[in-house]
């Protein structure tokens, strides 16, 4: 599967981790960066990767930061874009499942290295669940008020 991976400055040693836990698990990924800990705006590369997501360049997409919070709001401005928050892998199959999440993310400062593996696990293997969710999902994209 090719997944984009991106963080913000508070990440970017998880980032990697992550990275070269999927290329040893069989995955084509693309680093959207940054290289370094130097400050960095996390919006940025929340919408850079989303942008990879939507045009379909990437399959899933995986975003960092301090807390997680910050860059999934900001992948979630993209309409094609799901992006959950998660801490633990049931958080992160069910959001596959139930969702269609096609962007996870998750917070450096509160969930270790193992965890963010575990997640990445669950995240990866569960298929989306179709049936009642289908309807539910579409009105993401595709708000009616």
């Amino acid at each position: 599967m090719r997944i984009a991976i991106a963080s913000d400055h508070a990440a970017v040693d998880l980032k990697a981790a992550l990275r070269e836990y999927l290329i040893d698990i069989g995955h084509e990924v693309a680093d959207l960066g940054p290289e370094t800990a130097d400050r960095v705006d996390y919006p940025d590369y929340g919408y850079k990767l989303a942008s990879v997501v939507a045009e379909g360049i990437v399959e899933r997409g995986v975003v960092l930061c301090g807390s997680g919070i910050g860059i999934s709001i900001a992948v979630n401005r993209n309409p094609a874009c799901r992006c959950a928050l998660v801490s633990e892998p049931l958080s992160a199959a069910l959001a596959r499942e139930h969702n269609d999440a096609n962007v996870i993310a998750m917070g450096a400062r509160l969930t270790g290295e193992d965890m963010a593996k575990a997640c990445l696990d669950a995240f990866l293997a569960t298929d989306f669940g179709e049936g009642r969710h289908t309807d539910r999902v579409a009105k993401l994209s595709n708000p009616v008020c």
